[in-house]
């Protein structure tokens, strides 16, 4: 058996004139989180759909758990689950009986499928929401039981399509917990996400794809690395001064430096951080008071800036909107 979950070489997909993936590689190992990042029409959403068997490949191959997508779509689609950017169940019907429903689908007893509804209801802290319409459910609560619904048999590998985007932090960790907990009992993860930190929490291994293409790929300490050896964060008293500051460090650091959203607060890259310690007094002297002085590793945004031009922004896909009209 391969050591691969997912394998794909110069994977293609077009919408008319419009190449959605371009050429994407991918070697996903078994086991563990394998996060997908990218800005808005990358071909994320494009890609995992591709993967599992919900459209077409107009150009190269894909294997998932050793299966051809495309001869071998049933055998893939009986080892797979897949949730998507919204919640797939009937509002109208209660948790339960979501749950009851798709247990019975899989072919389930109506016992059975009873248990496994309470099953599920309990690990994904969901009892006493459990007997009320889904369409009263907060987002948090939505987004488990959407995974809930997906793991009624638990799968080799699951497809999570930016499981946490709108959520509150506190529903935001519980998802991350439940992603853990399915690692843990050997299902391999997916994950699409534009929230840096979360492939920084969950991912041991990230692809950037910008365009349709893979443009880079590595461990996310691999990818900081390779956009500089250390950022400087600084954050100035007094916000009408942050452009003095930003002139005077470009000028010493020979780097740019970007201003950030936070009107105090700049950014920038450093190749050698001895440099550095002639910044501050440098800034002292100028009369400009800092808050906050640090340097460390360039964050999961800064590399996401540095590979693509933009800034992570957790929108629908451009491509996944012409998909979700098809």
């Amino acid at each position: 058996m391969s050591s691969l979950a997912i394998e794909t070489e110069g994977l293609i997909k077009r919408f008319g004139s419009n190449t959605a993936v371009d050429g994407v590689d991918l070697a996903v190992q078994r086991g563990g989180v394998y996060g997908v990042l990218g800005p808005n029409g990358a071909g994320k959403t494009t890609t995992i759909r591709m993967l599992a068997t919900l459209l077409a490949i107009d150009g190269g191959r894909a294997t998932v758990l050793g299966h051809d997508v495309a001869t071998e779509a049933e055998e893939v689609r009986g080892k797979v689950a897949l949730t998507g950017q919204f919640a797939s169940l009937d509002e109208d019907l209660s948790g339960t009986e979501n749950l009851v429903l798709l247990s019975r689908l899989y072919g389930y007893s109506f016992p059975a499928a009873r248990a496994r509804a309470e099953q599920l209801l309990t690990a994904f802290d969901l009892v006493e929401a459990g007997p009320r319409q889904v369409k009263t459910f907060s987002g948090g609560m939505r987004r488990r039981m959407d995974i809930a619904a997906s793991i009624i048999v638990t799968p080799e590998l699951i497809f999570l399509d930016e499981p946490t985007t709108g959520l509150d932090p506190r529903s935001r960790n519980q998802v991350w917990e439940i992603i853990r907990a399915l690692v843990a009992g050997g299902t391999t993860v997916l994950l699409t996400t534009q929230y840096l930190d979360e492939a920084d929490q969950l991912a041991d291994r990230v692809a950037v794809i910008d365009r349709g293409k893979v443009i880079a790929e590595g461990t996310t300490g691999e990818l900081k690395a390779s956009v500089g050896a250390s950022a400087l964060h600084v954050r100035v008293a007094d916000n009408a001064r942050r452009g003095d500051a930003a002139h005077l460090l470009r000028n010493l650091l020979g780097v740019d430096v970007v201003e950030e959203s936070d009107p105090a607060a700049l950014t920038a890259r450093v190749d050698d951080p001895l440099v550095v310690a002639t910044a501050l007094p440098a800034l002292h002297e100028a009369g400009i008071a800092v808050t906050t002085f640090a340097l460390g590793q360039p964050s999961l945004d800064e590399v996401f800036l540095a590979l693509t031009g933009k800034h992570a922004d957790p929108e629908p896909e451009l491509d996944d909107l012409k998909e979700t009209a098809r």
